[in-house]
């Protein structure tokens, strides 16, 4: 990467101006309220945006904490209630503004959401629905198979998958999971949710998602194969979607894409069942086309680049998750036997019945199990129930153990750290919610204050969200458009401890805590890059708090 062509020096930004740390969206009223400050102080104070105190107390010493690096103190305001906006003041230092309210994250939640319409290929964004950050058509030419160049498909539509402009089977069937179970789960919090996008038939969310769905249809063969990918041979330069006009390419078939493509299709049928019974009935019969398929290949098929190509290449080690995913959801869709005798023989000790995609989906798999309102047995229910429970109790021991309130641990900021901890947050909503367990609701809501400006560096990793908030994404239209403020709605990568990009390891010394390996700059792939899956999670968790 250039660090020249992006001349982002002037705007690379690491630490916050603020010395205490607060979630900048705010906080609901009844719920934990507590800032961070990550220097000696014996009291602390809550005023409002006219200098008022409105509540004052004393901190509390947490105690080193190792993934940042911070000898951490807390200040608890969960007394003070009342709406409205406030800063914490201590030893000299203040934080950055955030709210008290019952709708604290609803303008979050809508931007999370949001955002893939601005993501979307194969058609232009439309000033009307996209304001500053429309754009031309992009995308639209047929692709060619890259082993047999004669032939051509037409695979336009879906979404971008992340900061380039690839898109990827398993990908989106993971993103797409994350959205339509959200809907499943906390249908109210949707009913009401206007996003300003073309379709107005259904609820947007699912709109949305049908744009990508419809994709997955294009990409999936007569066979009930599905291709991999598609993308131009190597990854864009820095230019705006309708700008990028070389030669699309599909794929290799791989099984994992087979299996997801089965499994989100299959779930798909379900959720528009009551929406659009045509739509529906495409989804199931494509699934159980891939199904076959599955049944015609029991071996894995794996994908890895081909020599002269360097966009994603999203490959797994194995498809046995996949296949258990792709099972259930058939089985939860149809109630058929014979799924449901094939979801128990891809059932193995080698992946987590708790994980939330893209590369395990053995959380998707059982999510969709226990869910299922055909005949179950109830031995596999409890299995299943029990692997979220245990997840989830590791995780509160974690989080307790943080100085930040979070259940990562050094290792687990890596690429896509913001993932994980939404994923966590998941599973601390699937425990509150399906399984009754008391206390997860406060974890939850102690992830998304850490996404949103609660974390050692105070900045909100949303765009458009917060006083200090990422701006600069490793996003190729954010850059192309010349817009200083990015669109909004994108979650980062997050911090990466290690700096896996050759901008990343100049700008942040070796030794950094991996908490605070992260620098707001579009240089930085590993670091600041977005995707459609590390939004999808977050924007189930905030339908959950909703």
């Amino acid at each position: 990467m250039n660090r020249k062509y992006f001349d982002t020096t002037p705007k690379t930004r690491r630490m916050s101006p603020f010395g205490i740390f607060a979630d900048q969206a705010g906080y609901y009223p009844e719920s934990v309220k507590r800032a961070f400050i990550p220097f000696e102080c014996g009291s602390f104070e809550v005023t409002d945006m006219n200098g008022a105190v409105c509540y004052s107390g004393s901190t509390v010493h947490a105690g080193m904490d190792k993934a940042s690096g911070d000898d951490v103190w807390t200040a608890d305001f969960t007394p003070l209630d009342s709406p409205g906006s406030y800063v914490i003041r201590a030893g000299g230092r203040t934080s950055a503004m955030f709210c008290i309210g019952g709708d604290v994250y609803s303008d979050v939640f809508d931007k999370v959401s949001k955002a893939y319409y601005y993501l979307r290929c194969g058609c232009g964004v439309e000033e009307r629905y996209g304001g500053v950050w429309h754009h031309g058509k992009c995308h639209t030419s047929p692709a060619r198979l890259w082993d047999d160049r004669e032939r051509e498909v037409d695979v336009s539509g879906g979404w971008h998958d992340a900061g380039d402009y690839g898109r990827y089977v398993t990908a989106g069937a993971c993103a797409c999971a994350h959205l339509l179970y959200a809907y499943r789960l906390f249908p109210g919090a949707f009913d009401g949710q206007r996003l300003n996008i073309p379709e107005e038939n259904t609820p947007d969310i699912l709109s949305e998602v049908r744009y990508e769905l419809e994709w997955l249809l294009k990409m999936q063969r007569e066979d009930g194969g599905v291709y991999h990918k598609v993308t131009t041979d190597l990854h864009a330069p820095f230019v705006m979607p309708e700008e990028d006009t070389e030669q699309l390419y599909l794929f290799p078939v791989s099984s994992m894409a087979v299996a997801d493509t089965a499994a989100v299709c299959a779930l798909g049928s379900h959720v528009y069942r009551d929406f659009d019974k045509d739509f529906s009935g495409r989804l199931l019969a494509a699934a159980k086309r891939s199904a076959v398929w599955l049944e015609e290949h029991p071996e894995f098929i794996g994908f890895h680049n081909p020599e002269g190509c360097n966009t994603g290449g999203y490959g797994e080690g194995d498809d046995h998750s996949n296949r258990f995913w792709a099972y259930a959801e058939l089985y939860a869709a149809t109630g058929e036997a014979v799924y449901h005798d094939r979801m128990e023989q891809a059932l193995r000790e080698d992946f987590p019945l708790w994980a939330l995609g893209y590369g395990e989906v053995g959380g998707l798999g059982a999510l969709s199990y226990i869910l299922c309102d055909k005949d179950r047995d109830t031995a596999l229910v409890s299995r299943f129930e029990n692997a979220f429970s245990a997840r989830g109790k590791e995780l509160c021991t974690i989080a307790d153990s943080c100085g930040y309130d979070v259940a990562m641990e050094g290792n687990d900021y890596c690429w896509g750290s913001n993932m994980g901890l939404m994923t966590r947050a998941m599973i601390f909503a699937v425990n509150d919610r399906l399984l009754g367990e008391k206390g997860f609701r406060e974890y939850a809501l102690s992830h998304i204050h850490c996404l949103l400006g609660a974390n050692p560096l105070g900045i909100s990793y949303v765009t458009g969200v917060g006083e200090f908030r990422c701006n600069y994404p490793h996003l190729r239209p954010a850059f192309a458009d010349g817009i200083e403020e990015c669109i909004p709605g994108m979650v980062a990568g997050g911090p990466n401890g290690h700096r896996s990009d050759p901008f990343a390891r100049g700008i942040i010394p070796e030794g950094t805590p991996p908490m605070k390996c992260y620098a707001d700059d579009t240089a930085s792939y590993s670091l600041n890059e977005i995707t459609i899956y590390w939004n999808s999670p977050a924007v189930f968790v905030l339908a959950y708090l909703q």
